[in-house]
C-alpha cells in the first residue's frame, strides 16, 4: 500500500506526524502529494508554485523526465555496494564535477553539512602534516555551515549553537565581506578561511564587488586554504555551475550538495591533488557517500542543466525577477532591499516575514524566509518567464495586503 493511501488530507498527516516524529520543525500545515514542474499539488489536490525549491534542492523542479528515468534505470540494476568497491556511477558524476570546476579530486557524501565537515578534515590534517600543525578556521558572521558539531562551530550564528555547548575550538569568526578584518584575523595557527559566495540562511547577503579575488590573493600570501561553501549557490543557482567562476578565481576546495541531486541527497567536496592527499587511506569516509543512485541522479541533474541550457535561463528569469521586485520595492516601504544573483533571491522586509509565508501558501506561491525579515526565493533553474510572473503576482498581492 502507498504511503500515501494511508491518508485523506493534509490534516491527517499532521496529526500523525505531531505524534510520532520530533517537533525540531516548524512545518507548515500542507501536506504535498505528487509535483510537476515548478508545481507542487496537496493531498486535496490543490496547485501551488514552488519558489523555493525543496531550499535550493530541486533544480529541475519536480518529477523532470531525465531525472526520474536516470532513478528508474539505476534503481533497476542496483542501489547500493558501498566504497569497498570500484562505483562507475561515482566516477562519471566526479569526471563531470572536476571537469567542470578545474578541481582534480572529488569526495563523495550525502549532505552539505557532511561536505563541509570533510573539508574541515580536511584542512586541519592538510594544516597538521603540511603547514606546522596549523589548524584554525576563520569564518564570517551571518554564515551557515550545516548542523554538525564542528559545522555549527564554523556557523557564526547563536541561533544555531545555543544549548549544544561546548562547541568544536578552533573557529573564529569575522564580518562578511570585509577582507581586512579577515587579514588582521589571521594568526599563526590559521589554516584555512570558509566563507559562501553569497550567505543564503544567513539572509541572501551578498559581498563586495571583488571580495572573492581579495580573499584569493590573501590566501596566496598568507598560505592560507581557501574554501568555498557552494552548498545553496552551487550547480548552477547563480548563473553559473559554480558561484565562484563570476569573480574569476578558483578555490583550494569547494563544498557542494543540494542541488546536485536535484533531490537526491548527495553532497561532494573538490580539491587538488595536493590537498586531497592529506586524505589518504582509512581518513575519512562515508557508508553512503557516492552511492550508485544518488551519483545516477547527479550525472543526470549536470547533463540536463547542460542540455537545456539552464544556466541561461537562470540569468534571464533571475534578471526579470530582480528588476520587477526591484520596481515594487520604490513603490513598498515595507521593502528595505532585494538582492540576489540569478535564482537567488532575497526581499529584505522592515518587519518580520513568516507571516507573509503563510499568506502566501493560502494563495498558492511556496516561499520562505530566512534572517527573520528577508523573504528567500528559491525557485527551480526551469523556471519559464510566464511562471516568474504569475509568481510574482502573488508575491506581490500579499506584500500589497500587508502594506
Amino acid at each position: 500500500m502507498s504511503a500515501l493511501a494511508r491518508f485523506r488530507d493534509s490534516a491527517s498527516v499532521v496529526r500523525e506526524a505531531d505524534r510520532v516524529l520530533f517537533r525540531n520543525y516548524k512545518r507548515a500545515p500542507v501536506a504535498f502529494s505528487h509535483g510537476r514542474g515548478v508545481r507542487l499539488f496537496d493531498l486535496e489536490g490543490r496547485e501551488y508554485l514552488d519558489f523555493i525549491g525543496g531550499i535550493a534542492v530541486s533544480s529541475l523542479g519536480h518529477a523532470h523526465p531525465a531525472l526520474v528515468a536516470a532513478l528508474a534505470d539505476q534503481a533497476a540494476r542496483y542501489i547500493h555496494v558501498s566504497n569497498l568497491y570500484q562505483i562507475p556511477e561515482q566516477v562519471a558524476a566526479a569526471e563531470r564535477l572536476v571537469a567542470a570546476s578545474g578541481l582534480p579530486r572529488a569526495f563523495f557524501c550525502n549532505s552539505g553539512a557532511e561536505a563541509n565537515e570533510a573539508a574541515i578534515k580536511l584542512a586541519r590534517r592538510y594544516g597538521a602534516r603540511q603547514l606546522g600543525g596549523r589548524y584554525e578556521i576563520l569564518t564570517t558572521y551571518g554564515s551557515f555551515h550545516g548542523r554538525t558539531i564542528a559545522t555549527i562551530s564554523a556557523t557564526a550564528q547563536e541561533k544555531y549553537q545555543s544549548g549544544f555547548q561546548p562547541l568544536l575550538q578552533g573557529f573564529r569568526y569575522v564580518p562578511f565581506g570585509d577582507v581586512e578584518a579577515m587579514a588582521q584575523a589571521v594568526r599563526e595557527e590559521t589554516v584555512a578561511i570558509l566563507v559562501e559566495p553569497i550567505q543564503g540562511e544567513g539572509g541572501v547577503n551578498v559581498p563586495p564587488e571583488g571580495y572573492l579575488r581579495r580573499l584569493r590573493e590573501l590566501c596566496d600570501r598568507k598560505r592560507l586554504l581557501l574554501m568555498l561553501d557552494e552548498v545553496q549557490v552551487g550547480m548552477g543557482r547563480t548563473g553559473t555551475l559554480f558561484a565562484h567562476e563570476q569573480d574569476g578565481i578558483r578555490p583550494d576546495i569547494v563544498t557542494i550538495a543540494k542541488a546536485l541531486g536535484g533531490g537526491v541527497p548527495i553532497g561532494a567536496m573538490l580539491t587538488i591533488d595536493e590537498i586531497a592527499q592529506a586524505l589518504d587511506t582509512g581518513a575519512h569516509g562515508s557508508t553512503f557517500g557516492g552511492n550508485p543512485l544518488a551519483c545516477a541522479a547527479g550525472v543526470a541533474v549536470l547533463e540536463t542543466i547542460a542540455a537545456e541550457r539552464l544556466l541561461d535561463n537562470c540569468r534571464a528569469i533571475g534578471a526579470r525577477l530582480h528588476e520587477r521586485l526591484a520596481r515594487l520595492a520604490a513603490e513598498l516601504p515595507m521593502i528595505r532591499q532585494v538582492r540576489g544573483r540569478g535564482l537567488i533571491l532575497g526581499v529584505e522586509l522592515d518587519r518580520p516575514g513568516r507571516p507573509l509565508v503563510g499568506a502566501a501558501l493560502e494563495r498558492g506561491l511556496v516561499i520562505n524566509c530566512t534572517a527573520e525579515t528577508v523573504i528567500r526565493l528559491l525557485p527551480p533553474l526551469t523556471l519559464s518567464a510566464a511562471e516568474a510572473d504569475e509568481g510574482l503576482a502573488i508575491l506581490e498581492g500579499v506584500l500589497r495586503a500587508a502594506s
